[in-house]
């Protein structure tokens, strides 16, 4: 049976797509048929090919099954800011119901690891009533939360898990993104910190690197909690 997780950030730009790659990889690299998804995005590029987004296009790079463009990112916005604003400036309205109907026709090609990508944080809206976590809840699959490592992480990351209990839903692990270059410091005792008040397993702790693929991020990675 195919395992399927809500991949989800304590911040924007935390590496949730890079840590989203990398878990792909890894699991491919194990023989796994392997898809990504990424729903909704902003910031998308006029192409030839219509709106395209780097985020979503890296889902389809690392992924073994290349579904067409159109099922990774169905619903594309340009202006690189908050979805329900860029949907509401393109005419367009975001619901939960409509993207959970996307995603699980996409889910429905045959694989056996997947994973599909918020935008932002825990709490992004989609409309005046529904956030990006509706979609994780109706879908009903775990989440990972991806940590960026920075200054006010412990905070960030300790209120997304509450609201997933909050939700009913299951935190599958987290994984320790470093987002600088520099290493943040007093790095152990953060990772100690979180390692403490978060129950679910850590997935590891990702260095800083050019690409998803690259061996030490890839030795950094436990997928095995994932397939227990």
């Amino acid at each position: 049976m195919a395992k399927t997780f809500f991949v989800t950030g304590t911040d924007t730009e935390v590496g949730k797509t890079f840590v989203s790659a990398a878990l792909l990889h890894a699991a491919g690299a194990q023989g796994k048929r392997t898809l990504g998804l990424k729903p909704v995005a902003s910031g998308c590029e006029q192409t030839p090919d219509g709106l395209r987004n780097e985020d979503a296009l890296a889902l389809l790079r690392y992924a073994t099954v290349k579904l067409p463009y159109a099922q990774v990112n169905p619903i594309a916005l340009e202006p690189a800011i908050a979805p329900h604003i860029a949907a509401r400036q393109a005419g367009r309205t975001l619901s939960a119901p409509r993207l959970a109907g996307l995603c699980r026709g996409a889910l429905m090609t045959p694989h056996d690891f997947s994973l599909v990508e918020g935008a932002g944080g825990w709490l992004t809206p989609l409309n005046p009533r529904e956030y990006l976590s509706d979609l994780a809840a109706m879908l009903d699959i775990p989440v990972i939360l991806v940590v960026g490592m920075r200054l006010g992480c412990i905070n960030h990351a300790l209120l997304t898990a509450e609201a997933l209990r909050g939700g009913r839903l299951k935190l599958a692990g987290w994984v320790a993104n470093q987002v600088s270059e520099e290493a943040m410091p007093q790095l152990a005792d953060n990772l100690e910190t979180l390692s403490a008040r978060i129950s679910a397993p850590c997935l590891g702790v990702v260095p800083r690197a050019e690409t998803p693929d690259s061996p030490n991020v890839q030795a950094s990675l436990r997928l095995a909690p994932l397939f227990d």
